[in-house]
C-alpha cells in the first residue's frame, strides 16, 4: 500500500483524530471545539463536491472513550437521524454521516456567526435587543415545529446567528421528532435537558409538547433582561421539581425599567401548565414584534412571588402529578391548533358589502380554528417619491384613522368569538405597494391564511393586476379572496 492510499484510509474508531487524518473522503482541517459530548471539526471534502461549493463545514464527532455517558450516545443516533429531515434557514445543512460499526460522524454547514452563549455574560441587555434575539429564536422554533421537531434543549450555546441574524438552532440530540423513533424515551427513565431551561413538562417525562421549547426561550428572555436566572441551576431532580410551585421573581423586581409588556410576554412564556403560554412560537415571535398589541394582565404588574399558602397548594397538587399517561397534542397538532389567521381588510375603499362579507367569512375561519390568533391589517398607501398627506382634509390623521376603522370592522368578530383575550391584533402598515406589505407582514409573522376581499372585475384591473391576485401569487402561506 502507497503513502496516498494510506493517508485516504479512515482511522479505525480507536486512533486519535488529528489534522490531515482522511474519514470517508472528508479531511480534517483543524479542531474548532470539544465539548462534554462532542469533538468539532474543521473539513473539507477530499474529491470535489460541486454541491458544496463555497460552503463551510463541520464534522461532529462524538465521545466514545470507556466510561462515557449511553444517553450521550444514543443521543448522537437520534441527531443522526433527524438532521437529514430537517432543511431551511433555521438548521445547518446536512451533508453526510457515519456509523458507529466504523467511524460516528456527521458532517454539516458551519454557521459563520455566534451563537447566543457570550450574550449572557453581558446581560442584562438593552430591552430592544432582548425583543429582536427572542422575536428571531420564535421564527426558528416555529419552522422547526413546523417539521414535526420538538428541539428540547434550547439555550443560548444552542443558537447560532448568520451574518444576516438569522437565528440557527443546533444539537438535536436530545430532541423529539414526531415521525422518527424516540430512543431517548423508550431507553432512559430519568429527564432530559439542560437543568435552568427545562420545561415543568419535561421534568414530568412528556417530551412531544411543542410549548416546551416556549419555556426554555421564556428563561433566556428572563436571563438576558434580568441577568439572573429564574430557576437557578438545578442539579437534581428535586431541584428541577421546584419550578412546579415555585414562582420566578418578576423581571421587573430585578430591573426597574423593564416594560409591563416584556413580563407580560416571559411570565406567560413560564407558566408551569402548557395550555397557559403562548400556544405556538409564531404566535410569541408576533406579540414581541409588535409589543403594543401585548394584552397586559396581572402578570405584568406583578413585583413578588406567590406567598406561601399558593406555593403549598401546588406543591400538593405537583406531588405524583406526572402526565405521561394523559393525552398530549403532538407536535403538528399543536402547530396546527393555533394558527395566525390574518384578515387584510381595506377599510378606506373597500364597498360595504364586500366588508360585511369579508367579516362573515373571518368570523367562520376563526370560528373552526378555537387556538387561533386574528391579525386584523390595513394597508396606509405612501407616495414612493415625494411626501405624504399625514391629515386629510377633516384634520385627521389617516394611521389612526384607518386604526379606528380597523376595530371598527372587526369588533362584531371579537364580540361573536370573545377573542379578548389577547388573540385579536391590529396593524396599520404603511407602504407603496400594497400586495408586497401584506406578503411581507405574512412571512415575518408566519401567517398561516390571509383572508382578503377583490373589488370589481374592471378590464383596466384585470390588466394592471390586483392587490388580490398578487398576493395570491407570491403568498407562502393559503389565501381566501372574498367577492361581495
Amino acid at each position: 500500500m502507497g503513502a496516498e492510499d494510506a493517508a485516504a484510509t479512515p482511522p479505525a474508531p480507536s486512533t486519535p483524530l488529528v489534522p490531515g487524518a482522511v474519514v470517508d473522503g472528508w479531511r480534517l482541517e483543524k479542531k474548532l471545539h470539544t465539548g462534554g459530548m462532542a469533538h468539532l471539526w474543521q473539513v473539507v471534502a477530499v474529491a470535489p463536491r460541486p454541491d458544496l461549493q463555497g460552503l463551510p463545514l463541520i464534522m461532529k464527532v462524538p465521545r466514545v472513550k470507556g466510561g462515557q455517558d449511553p444517553a450521550s450516545i444514543v443521543g448522537f443516533e437520534v441527531e443522526q437521524m433527524i438532521l437529514p429531515r430537517l432543511h431551511g434557514p433555521h438548521v445547518p445543512r446536512y451533508v453526510a454521516r457515519g456509523d458507529f460499526s466504523r467511524h460516528p460522524y456527521l458532517v454539516m454547514e458551519r454557521i459563520e456567526g455566534p451563537s447566543l452563549r457570550p450574550r449572557l455574560d453581558e446581560a442584562p441587555l438593552a430591552i430592544d435587543e432582548v425583543t429582536e434575539i427572542g422575536a428571531r429564536v420564535a421564527s426558528a422554533l416555529h419552522e422547526l415545529h413546523r417539521q414535526h421537531l420538538v428541539h428540547l434543549d434550547v439555550k443560548p450555546s444552542n443558537v447560532v446567528l448568520r451574518p444576516d441574524g438569522t437565528a440557527v438552532m443546533v444539537d438535536f440530540g436530545l430532541s423529539h421528532h414526531e415521525r422518527l423513533p424516540d430512543l431517548l424515551d423508550e431507553e432512559f427513565s430519568l429527564p432530559m435537558g439542560t437543568g435552568p431551561y427545562m420545561s415543568p413538562e419535561q421534568v414530568q417525562f412528556v417530551r412531544s409538547d411543542p410549548r416546551s421549547d416556549l419555556f426554555a426561550l421564556g428563561v433566556m428572555l428572563y436571563h438576558f433582561t434580568t441577568g439572573e436566572r429564574p430557576f437557578g441551576a438545578p442539579e437534581t431532580v428535586r431541584g428541577l421539581r421546584r419550578r412546579l410551585y415555585v414562582d420566578p421573581v418578576p423581571p421587573r423586581a430585578l430591573r426597574a425599567d423593564c416594560p409591563p409588556w416584556l413580563q407580560e410576554v416571559i411570565l406567560k412564556c413560564l407558566e408551569v401548565q402548557p395550555q397557559r403560554r403562548f400556544q405556538s412560537a409564531a404566535q410569541l415571535a408576533l406579540a414581541l414584534q409588535d409589543p403594543s398589541q401585548v394584552l397586559l394582565t396581572a402578570r405584568a404588574e406583578r413585583l413578588h412571588t406567590s406567598g406561601l399558602v399558593r406555593r403549598f397548594k401546588r406543591w400538593f397538587f405537583a406531588v405524583g402529578a406526572e402526565p405521561r399517561r394523559a393525552p398530549v397534542l403532538g407536535v403538528s397538532s399543536q402547530v396546527m391548533k393555533s394558527p395566525i389567521v390574518m384578515a387584510a381588510v381595506d377599510v378606506e375603499n373597500a364597498a360595504p358589502e364586500l366588508l360585511a362579507q369579508l367579516q362573515e367569512t373571518v368570523r367562520r375561519i376563526v370560528l373552526t380554528e378555537p387556538g387561533a390568533r386574528l391579525a386584523c391589517v390595513s394597508v396606509m398607501r405612501t407616495a414612493r417619491i415625494g411626501m405624504d398627506e399625514r391629515v386629510d382634509k377633516a384634520g385627521q390623521v389617516v394611521h389612526v384613522k384607518q386604526l379606528v376603522g380597523l376595530k371598527h370592522w372587526a369588533r362584531p368578530i371579537s364580540k361573536a368569538l370573545n377573542l379578548d383575550d389577547g388573540r385579536l391584533t391590529f396593524h396599520v402598515l404603511e407602504a407603496p405597494d400594497a400586495a408586497a406589505a401584506i406578503v411581507d407582514f405574512a412571512e415575518r409573522n408566519q401567517v398561516d391564511h390571509i383572508v382578503m376581499g377583490a373589488r370589481g372585475n374592471s378590464a383596466l384591473r384585470r390588466y394592471l393586476g390586483s392587490v388580490s391576485s398578487q398576493v395570491v401569487a407570491q403568498a407562502n402561506c393559503s389565501v381566501t379572496v372574498v367577492r361581495a
